[in-house]
Parts: structure tokens; sequence; C-alpha cells
């Protein structure tokens, strides 16, 4: 009997270090404003830059059609290698002068650590934005709001509790 309670307490034990183990995250609600462009509607990438500039993780994809994923030049090599399933992030592409709404996850592990939050844009026949913003993964830098080089006027970002 002794035996069937040290092996029970050992597995108790066990499971709660691996499950303490597992990254924290924290769920964040994106708005997106888009400048007063003319034409289609944009392609946004949301992605996760680590420390040293490469893409780590896609966050969300605003654009449904697998098409025309090769417009997002950058993100689209990594997509490729990494093969990602994309399909419980993907939703609408977003129109000229129009806002969207996405939640994002972050692994907490990621604050403070020198990652990035990049968004990418393209247009259909119009120029690529491979940097439209980046938003530093600090405390601070998180939630201020980020403007946009390209079809993006603005993104902030606000912690869901």
């Amino acid at each position: 009997m002794k035996a069937f309670l040290k092996i029970g307490l050992l597995l108790v034990v066990s499971l709660f270090i691996s499950a303490s183990s597992f990254a924290q995250t924290s769920k964040y609600k994106c708005m997106i404003q888009m400048i007063g462009y003319e034409g289609e509607a944009a392609y946004v990438i949301i992605s996760l830059i680590n420390p040293n500039g490469g893409y780590e993780k896609t966050l969300s994809v605003l654009g449904p059609d697998k098409q025309w994923f090769n417009t997002l030049k950058e993100w689209h090599k990594f997509q490729l290698k990494s093969k990602e399933k994309l399909s419980a992030i993907t939703g609408a592409s977003v129109g000229g002068g129009d806002r969207a709404m996405r939640t994002i996850e972050i692994d907490n592990s990621k604050l403070n650590k020198g990652y990035k939050i990049r968004f990418e844009s393209a247009v259909e026949e119009q120029k690529y934005h491979p940097i439209d913003v980046d938003i530093p993964l600090t405390t601070e830098g998180v939630t201020a709001r980020a403007d946009g080089k390209g079809y993006i006027r603005f993104v902030k970002l606000n912690k869901v509790q």
C-alpha cells in the first residue's frame, strides 16, 4: 500500500511540475486603423519577431486567400519554411479607411527580451510594406499606440483581463 501511495505522490508532483513549465500567455485585443487609400482590401500579417530580426511565429493573418500570401514576400518565405497551420488565425482583409479588430496571444516569456510584434501589409497592384508597424514587446511598448508607415494609420493593443 505504501508503494502505491509513493507512486501516486510522485505522479502528482510530476504532473504539477510539468504543468507549471508550460508557457504562460496573455491575450491582447488589437485594433488596426487603416489609412484612406484607394484600391483593394489590404492583406496584413501580424508576426512575432525574435531579437535577431527573424520571424518566430505568425500571430494573425488578415486576408483569407492563400493565393495572395506571396505578395507579403518576407513573411511568405518564413511561412513556406515553417509550414505553420493558419486556419485558426486567418480572417478577412481590411479596406482603406476601415478598422480591424483581432485578438492575439503572446507568450509572456518573450516580454522585455528584445522581441517585436510586426505588422506587414500589401495591397494588390500597389506597394508592399514589409515593416508597416513594429511594436517593441516591452511592458510599456506593447500597449502604446504605434503609427504605421504604409497602409496602416496606427495600431493599438490592449491587454485582455
